[in-house]
């Protein structure tokens, strides 16, 4: 019996350290979509429905070309799973967009990037994920990290409050995104995954951006160019390489991991944009990346 544990620990590790590689590379790659979003001048719903509507599109073509199943051979819990990660996935997207309308960034990225502690609670409860003392002490630095972030500028004033409602639902909906790819990707391959949950998004994200009067033509020819962009870099290698690497890591980790991205972020506006870095920004991005560090040890020990 040991030995087969043995065995069954050993080949867990080459599958570990393949979902830490692609969970880098889908980290580094949604770094870009702030920059993206600076530098395109159209609203912010559009620019949400042109993102996901791309990605979907790209990756129903790569089915149809490998002529891979979409539907077929799920089940009605899998199906079902498909829609409502869909559905998180645009609840996550509108409200937060959103919630940047009606609140202060930093108070918005801060109630945004709160969301291990729910995918944790979430872990615990519905996938039956062990979740060690290493990854409470992650999650409690990488959300703390945040915090510091965003402490100076942040405001709870009565005129902002519904804002500040709308950031921390969505932390609650890209959770809940992050837990059903968990789920899903045990049994289904990413491609299938991706063409499914994008494409629901999409058109949810579409029908929000129409209910709500936001334009779809009439932009700079630079924007679409930067509506291509925030597809291909952010959302189809980005999210599609977390959600590859769901497979094979705990939710848990995964969004502690994914709040590398403001640190990632500040340090491309800091050479695209010109933006400063301020003294507090790098105690937070210190402690963020402590917090990853000590998530990664925690992860080492779970059997997934």
């Amino acid at each position: 019996m040991t030995a087969e544990l043995r065995q069954v620990g050993k080949n867990a590790e080459p599958r570990k350290a393949l979902g830490f590689g692609m969970l880098t590379l889908g980290v580094a790659a949604i770094s870009f979509a702030a920059i993206f979003i600076k530098l395109c001048q159209a609203p912010a719903l559009s620019i949400a429905a042109y993102r996901m509507a791309i990605a979907a599109v790209f990756f129903l073509l790569l089915t149809v070309f490998q002529r891979r199943p979409v539907v077929r051979g799920l089940s009605n819990r899998q199906r079902r799973l498909v829609f409502l990660g869909g559905c998180f996935l645009a609840l996550h997207f509108s409200l937060w967009i959103s919630s940047l309308e009606r609140t202060s960034v930093a108070s918005s990225v801060v109630l945004v990037t709160t969301n291990p502690i729910f995918v944790a609670v979430g872990s615990v409860l519905f996938l039956r994920e062990r979740v060690n003392g290493f990854l409470v002490a992650a999650i409690l630095l990488t959300v703390g990290g945040a915090v510091v972030i965003g402490v100076h500028d942040f405001q709870v004033e009565s005129t902002q409050l519904f804002g500040d409602i709308l950031a921390l639902l969505a932390a609650v909906g890209g959770s809940g995104y992050w837990l059903t790819g968990r789920t899903l990707r045990r049994h289904i391959d990413a491609i299938q995954y991706a063409v499914l949950v994008y494409g629901i998004a999409a058109i949810l994200l579409i029908v929000i951006a129409l209910l709500s009067g936001a334009p779809f033509t009439g932009f700079r020819r630079l924007d679409y160019l930067y509506f291509f962009l925030l597809a291909l870099v952010p959302q189809i290698i980005g999210h599609t390489s977390i959600n590859w690497a769901l497979r094979f890591l705990s939710a848990s980790f995964v969004a502690i991991a994914i709040l590398g991205e403001p640190i990632g972020s500040t340090i491309l506006a800091y050479f695209i944009l010109g933006e400063s870095v301020t003294l507090i920004k790098i105690l937070g991005g210190a402690v963020i990346i402590l917090g990853i560090f000590i998530g990664l040890k925690g992860e080492s020990k779970l059997q997934i």
